[in-house]
């Protein structure tokens, strides 16, 4: 997020900006990461987490406060939402509706990151959002721990989990995706890094509109539009 600049220009564009962490889970690591994280965006960015569970909620630490809520987002307005792993334990014909309670509650210009990830984020896979529409899907993993693109498909928001299957907007990507990786597969002796550049470049040549990363990156990234991926009906 730190690095995305729609959402680094929301952060400094916003007047007030704040930013969330929905459900956090047992451990509030993550949003104490993720608070210093953006604020080398905005200096002193209020953050807080939210926990349905009340169970969960801790004192408040780092400059990072900790509060009850759930997708009604506690009344506050945030520039930025990260929920990830939290849709993962509903029904899929509960996303739209999460989706739309947290498009709502947004300040004007803000942004939602939901999303799916491993325990310790070599894989991961989220939707970006803003107050009207789904605007992108992006997959993201380690490729010391990810033999293909594919792999991912475990890892998928709810919203696309269920809908890997042949004819699906989602199995198409991943297909193609793959078959790219194989296509770039002279590449490898210089790393998976520089094979998965190549192998975006080969999607593009596909026909796929993906981002194409112009410097190189820890993890192999997919950025497509929803328009690539949006479930049929």
């Amino acid at each position: 997020m730190t690095h995305h600049p729609d959402i680094a220009e929301a952060l400094r564009e916003s007047p007030t900006p704040l930013v969330v962490d929905l459900g956090y889970g047992a451990r509030p690591d993550t949003t104490v990461e993720m608070a210093r994280w953006l604020r080398r965006i905005v200096d002193d960015l209020p953050v807080t987490g939210l926990e349905i569970d009340p169970e969960r909620v801790v004192d408040d630490r780092e400059g990072v406060h900790f509060a009850l809520g759930g997708f009604e987002l506690a009344g506050l307005r945030p520039t930025l939402v990260r929920a990830f792993n939290v849709l993962r334990q509903y029904d899929e014909d509960e996303v739209g509706p999460a989706w739309s309670q947290m498009q709502s509650a947004l300040a004007p210009g803000g942004l939602i990151v939901e999303g799916t990830c491993d325990e310790i984020g070599r894989r991961c896979s989220w939707v970006l959002l803003d107050e009207d529409r789904p605007r992108t899907l992006t997959l993201a993993w380690s490729p010391e721990h990810t033999d293909r693109p594919s792999t991912l498909a475990e890892r998928l928001p709810k919203a696309l989990i269920h809908r890997n299957v042949p004819g699906e907007p989602i199995h198409d990507l991943l297909t193609a995706a793959d078959r790219a990786w194989e296509l770039a597969a002279p590449l490898a002796p210089f790393g998976p890094r520089q094979r998965w550049r190549r192998a975006t470049q080969i999607l593009r040549d596909m026909g796929v509109d993906c981002e194409v990363s112009r410097t190189p990156t820890r993890d192999n990234i997919l950025t497509v539009g929803w328009d690539t991926v949006a479930p049929l009906g």
